[in-house]
């Protein structure tokens, strides 16, 4: 008996001793700014130790660098968490049902594209961008996307705009400054700043739209996901978290609105 007893403690010791299953969190930010996956991972590492903390479970993090990689980890559910900075991506995985929406980030819930101009006066004939040079960040960030709809919105035929390309942001400037577009579509602050502050000029601006958004899957127990989003959210009320989020740069994380994601779901043709 002493044995047997002996021998069922020490299972016992060894199923206690077997690590709970990790939850994984996807991390993607824009595809229009310079950093590198490592960069970005060390940006939230701290954030994950609290989360697994909270969660009694341990957070991996999976930086996704590709939107199109991402689109399939979320088709598949392959990440319980994501953080996704381009918008129309991640109310594409909301408007699916595989993902909702627990928190949206701090300082990033009004991010307007602007168009950057050498007119002094606001666009007042939108018609008159028709054959036109315009020219967007990567056609899949969400800054073009959001650009696309202003084009939409205002009864402009995107085909009919002759829209050029750049990877990053902060080429912008460049194609309007040297006459390569007769405007040039941002939602970069450093790059409109620098930009008014040589002189230049903006003629037109976007309903806002809030990026850099937190998800959770479908399948994880709403226990769980409720934990996280409170955690998120009250991460600027502690040292550990206030700290945790001087590390990723952010301010702090807010709940989200349904009734926005919604009517912006339509806006940006998603």
């Amino acid at each position: 008996m002493n044995k047997l007893m002996v021998r069922l403690i020490a299972s016992a010791a060894m199923v206690f001793a077997i690590p709970a299953h990790a939850l994984v969190l996807g991390v993607t930010e824009g595809v229009t700014y310079r950093a590198t996956d490592n960069q970005i991972e060390a940006k939230f590492v701290a954030i994950a130790e609290i989360l697994g903390k909270a969660l009694k479970q341990p957070v991996t993090i999976k930086v996704v660098s590709t939107y199109n990689d991402l689109r399939e980890a979320l088709a598949k559910q392959e990440v319980d968490f994501a953080f996704i900075h381009p918008a129309h991506v991640a109310f594409e995985a909301t408007k699916t049902g595989r993902y909702h929406g627990i928190a949206w980030t701090s300082g990033f819930t009004e991010y307007k594209v602007s168009f950057l101009c050498k007119d002094s006066q606001p666009i007042s004939n939108w018609s008159s961008l028709t054959g036109k040079k315009l020219v967007t960040p990567d056609p899949d960030s969400i800054t073009a996307v959001m650009t696309r709809a202003m084009l939409r919105q205002n009864g402009v035929e995107v085909g009919g705009v002759k829209v050029l390309t750049t990877r990053y942001q902060d080429a912008v400037p460049f194609y309007v400054e040297h006459g390569f577009a007769v405007y040039g579509a941002t939602a970069a602050r450093s790059v409109i700043k620098a930009w008014k502050d040589t002189g230049g000029k903006t003629c037109a601006e976007s309903p806002p739209v809030p990026i850099k958004q937190w998800l959770a899957s479908s399948r994880l127990d709403p226990a769980i996901a409720a934990t996280t989003r409170d955690t998120l959210i009250g991460l600027s009320q502690s040292e550990a978290g206030k700290r945790a989020l001087a590390t990723a740069g952010y301010a702090g994380f807010v709940a989200p609105s349904a009734e926005l994601e919604k009517k912006l779901t339509t806006w940006l043709g998603v």
